[in-house]
């Protein structure tokens, strides 16, 4: 008996195109930076929230606001926060010559202090 191909038997494909969502999640980054040397601690922070929110997001354009730069570094190069609350919104990218047609556009939850018991939650947006 010859082997089939799983990967396209009983998979249905499915587009994003259509899911403009935003969600909050929090991103563990101290096990992310976890053993890296201390001057690329918060540079390391800046491309796993990044990585996280292509994978979670499903896009590979991902924009960072500057007041989310400024949260990982506020602390200096080496001490990245151990955690911090993101908000993700997929949009769709206005560009005509854009080779995606949705971007992922990260910005911090400010003023949170214990992250205790906080799950991700699905953010309802009238546009």
């Amino acid at each position: 008996m010859a082997p089939q191909d799983k990967s396209q038997k009983g998979k249905k494909t499915r587009s994003a195109l259509n899911d403009v969502v935003t969600r909050e999640y929090t991103i563990h980054l101290h096990k992310r930076v976890h053993r890296m040397q201390f001057k690329k601690r918060a540079p390391r922070g800046v491309k796993e929230v990044v990585k996280f929110a292509q994978k979670t997001m499903g896009t590979n354009d991902v924009r960072l606001d500057p007041k989310l730069n400024q949260e990982i570094w506020k602390l200096g190069v080496k001490d990245a926060p151990r955690r911090i609350r993101v908000r993700l919104e997929r949009k769709r990218n206005d560009d005509e010559e854009a080779k995606e047609k949705l971007y992922t556009y990260a910005t911090p939850v400010l003023g949170i202090t214990n992250f205790h018991g906080l799950q991700t939650t699905v953010i309802e947006q009238d546009e």
